[in-house]
């Protein structure tokens, strides 16, 4: 594969995890659970 498709894929999957950690934050009973199993921890 050629250096400029390496580095395109790279940049999709950092924009789809990016877009997915939003998509999360729209969701705020994932994210009280979420800090409630990282709370729990401690």
């Amino acid at each position: 594969m050629k250096p400029l498709a390496i580095k395109a894929l790279v940049w999709a999957a950092v924009a789809l995890a990016l877009l997915g950690t939003l998509a999360l934050y729209n969701q705020p009973d994932f994210l009280v659970n979420l800090a409630d199993q990282l709370w729990s921890c401690f």
